[in-house]
């Protein structure tokens, strides 16, 4: 598993000439790293008397947090095994006209996969960002860099998901999936950008 590798052995991997783990897989691990964030941002404030009035939310949030760090850890690796899928269907043979349709229905199945994978993982990191926006302004101050690292990773990540979802639809036949598919990556971007100006802001006004 690629989540099981060390930060260089990851780092190494992608550096090299195969074409997967790619950018599918970087925007899940810095939508992890972005919850992670929140996570450590929430363990700093959880716990202190100065804010006792919001621990019960935090908690939630933290707990919330973990659940979406775990699921994008397991996206790094979904979403190279779903192109790796993809690969495989084009290398099914052709000659006769049945293997012709057995190869054109693999090639479908594994491409909407290969764009649902990173669809998800957009889907978490825009969670993540505005898990952001809530611990900016109540969370312990001390940290608020932290958040600011998290916002903009998690954005990263999202736009990055979004770039995986649009090139995985040239090759989707299925008209209203493709439809479907890129009105959710707009909205996720358009929304991402307001609450990223918006962290960003707070970030800024503090220092």
């Amino acid at each position: 598993m690629l989540v099981n590798q060390t930060v260089r052995e990851f780092v190494d991997i992608v550096a090299s000439d195969a074409p997967a783990p790619g950018g599918g897989s970087v925007a899940a691990l810095a939508g992890a790293m972005a919850a992670g964030l929140a996570v450590m941002v929430c363990n700093l404030t959880i716990g202190r008397p100065k804010y006792a009035m919001v621990e019960q939310e935090l908690l939630s949030v933290k707990s919330r947090a973990e659940v979406i760090q775990q699921q994008l850890l397991e996206l790094v690796d979904r979403d190279t095994e779903s192109f790796n899928k993809v690969m495989t269907a084009y290398r099914l043979p052709k000659a006769s006209e049945e293997e012709t349709l057995v190869r054109s229905r693999a090639i479908q199945a594994a491409s909407q996969d290969a764009a649902q994978v990173p669809l998800q993982t957009a889907e978490l990191c825009w969670e993540v960002l505005q898990i952001t926006d809530t611990l900016v302004s109540k969370a312990n101050p001390n940290a608020i860099t932290d958040m600011g690292v998290a916002a903009k990773i998690s954005e990263t990540g999202l736009q990055g998901a979004v770039y995986n979802v649009l090139i995985n639809l040239g090759s989707i036949k299925d008209e209203e999936f493709c439809r479907s598919a890129r009105e959710r990556c707009q909205a996720l971007v358009a929304q991402s950008r307001v609450v990223l100006d918006k962290v960003g802001k707070a970030v800024e006004d503090s220092l």
